[in-house]
């Protein structure tokens, strides 16, 4: 079992309600910390009844009591017909600050964050996080960071809720498959753009020499 699978495991089983019929919902958000500092999941805490459920997916003052961006200035959409259809991995280079809320709407995704920090202690480790439109699950990626997913299914959405305004000159990436982090997807790509595919291997230095 990898490291990712065992904090998905964690979270599901210590932070869900044991019955969502038998407490009365408070329409909180449940908040686990992954193994890389600063990422989080966030799972709903859904109120259920005969229609379906309810559930919060933001609060300002739950986000700022775990140290969490409340402002973003940008959302978007991202629609991927095919199952295999692999997006990544994207990261921008400071002086960016921008963060991500990652949610699937619709289907499911392979989520792929990588702490390319160089002052964290977490830096060049990576997780996987399983988002699907089911149970509504999401990931907060920090500035900083490398992102990017495999679609499990056909016509999946992802929605970001972006930290910062999108910086064109910012904008950089890396190969999906390099092997200084040897990422375990759980299958090789299909679908993918050519420039993603033709992205380079990470230059460690020249993250550094951008961060400086």
């Amino acid at each position: 079992m990898t490291m990712a699978l065992a904090v998905e495991e964690s979270c599901s089983t210590a932070t869900r309600p044991l019955s969502l019929f038998a407490v009365e919902p408070t329409f909180t958000m449940l908040f686990c910390k992954t193994e890389l500092e600063g990422a989080y999941i966030i799972d709903l805490e859904p109120r259920v009844d005969e229609r379906g459920f309810f559930a919060r997916t933001f609060c300002e003052r739950e986000f700022a009591e775990h140290a969490l961006p409340t402002h973003f200035p940008q959302c978007n959409l991202s629609r991927n017909s095919r199952r295999g259809t692999l997006r990544g991995m994207h990261y921008e280079a400071p002086p960016s600050t921008e963060s991500k809320l990652v949610r699937c709407t619709a289907g499911a995704v392979f989520d792929v964050i990588v702490d390319l920090r160089p002052s964290s202690p977490t830096c060049h480790r990576w997780t996987s996080v399983e988002l699907t439109a089911v149970t509504g699950r999401a990931l907060f990626v920090p500035a900083g960071f490398a992102h990017g997913f495999l679609t499990l299914s056909d016509d999946s959405d992802v929605v970001y809720h972006m930290g910062d305004s999108y910086r064109p000159d910012a904008g950089r990436g890396f190969r999906w498959n390099d092997e200084f982090f040897s990422i375990a997807w759980p299958a090789a790509p299909t679908s993918i753009a050519k420039r993603d595919a033709e992205y380079p291997n990470f230059d460690p230095t020249a993250f550094q020499r951008h961060e400086h």
